[in-house]
C-alpha cells in the first residue's frame, strides 16, 4: 500500500524547501515545526546524509474536525511534509490523508481525508507547474 503522494523538482533543496512552504500556505496550511533531519544526525550520530527536513504542516479546520471524530487521529494527521534531496532531483512528500480512513476504518474521517487530499494534492501540484511569471 503506497500512503505517500509525492512529486519531484529540479530545484535546488532551498528553493524547493521555500516554494513548498509558500505552497503548503496557499492551502491553508502554516508550518508549526521544521526538523532539519540532516543536521540532527549529524550533530546526534556524526551520520552525514542527503539534505532532508520535515515541515510539520497544520490545517488547523481540517485537524480540528478530524480530531472531533477520532481523538486519537492526531497520530495519523497528515501534517508532516518532507523535502529531500533524491539524485538530482528534489522529492517532496506528503503522507496520503486516505490513510487515516483506511488505517482507521472510521468512515466519518472520509470528508476530511477527501479534502485534505484535494488541498495536498494542489500544494503539490503547483510545484511542477510551469512558471509564468516571466
Amino acid at each position: 500500500m503506497r500512503y505517500d503522494r509525492t512529486v519531484h523538482l529540479d530545484a535546488d533543496f532551498a528553493t524547493a524547501v521555500t516554494r513548498t512552504r509558500d505552497a503548503l500556505a496557499a492551502q491553508g496550511f502554516g508550518i508549526l515545526t521544521e526538523i532539519d533531519v540532516t543536521a540532527t544526525l549529524k550533530a546526534k550520530l556524526d551520520h552525514d546524509m542527503e539534505d532532508y527536513v520535515i515541515l510539520g504542516a497544520c490545517n488547523p479546520p481540517l485537524a480540528h474536525r478530524a480530531l472531533e471524530t477520532d481523538r486519537t487521529i492526531g497520530l495519523l494527521l497528515p501534517c508532516n511534509v518532507v523535502v529531500r534531496r533524491d539524485g538530482d532531483h528534489t522529492a517532496v512528500q506528503a503522507l496520503d490523508p486516505n490513510t487515516m480512513v483506511t488505517l482507521t476504518e472510521l468512515d466519518a474521517l472520509r470528508p476530511v481525508a477527501e479534502e485534505a487530499t484535494r488541498r495536498l494534492d494542489a500544494a503539490l501540484s503547483s510545484l511542477t507547474a510551469p512558471d509564468t511569471s516571466i
